[in-house]
């Protein structure tokens, strides 16, 4: 009787530590952010691409300037296309916070909720902007592994 409850007790030992696995694995497959893009026209040639993104509460996603060189900040590509013209690199905005983390150095820089990713770009004509962003994000448990993500802006006159 003792070995049957013994085999009984560490197979259902193991079928929960596997549940919980499963469990760890799909969280680290999950993507607790959801992005929108937004054109706004600020001059007659000048627009504001948009990179907007929401964090499932407990997420945060890094600035473009983290404070390590471990961590894997947001990065914009942008497919050549004669008729655009990029001005400047994207700007951040939102509320940016600034702490330290255990088994990092520096403080890191931050966001949680929502953020806003902005590129100014100069436009003649009718164009489309496309291309891909890199991000990842992290919780107080992990990190997940970095995304990337196409993105496409449509501008017409």
């Amino acid at each position: 009787m003792k070995y049957i409850l013994s085999v009984l007790l560490g197979s259902s030992l193991l079928f929960a530590g596997t549940a919980n696995a499963q469990v760890g694995q799909q969280d680290a497959n999950s993507d607790p952010t959801t992005w929108s893009y937004e054109v706004k026209k600020t001059g007659a040639n000048d627009y504001e691409l948009v990179f907007h993104v929401t964090l499932t509460d407990g997420w945060h996603i890094f600035s473009q300037t983290p404070g390590d060189e471990l961590l894997i900040p947001p990065s914009f590509t942008f497919t050549e296309n004669k008729s655009i013209r990029l001005v400047g690199k994207p700007e951040e905005r939102g509320t940016l916070k600034t702490e330290r983390m255990e088994g990092i150095d520096n403080p890191i820089n931050y966001y949680e909720g929502t953020a806003d990713f902005v590129q100014k770009v100069q436009v003649k004509g009718d164009a489309i902007i496309s291309g891909e962003h890199e991000y990842q994000v992290c919780n107080d448990r992990m990190c997940l592994p970095p995304k990337t993500k196409n993105f496409e802006f449509v501008i017409k006159e």
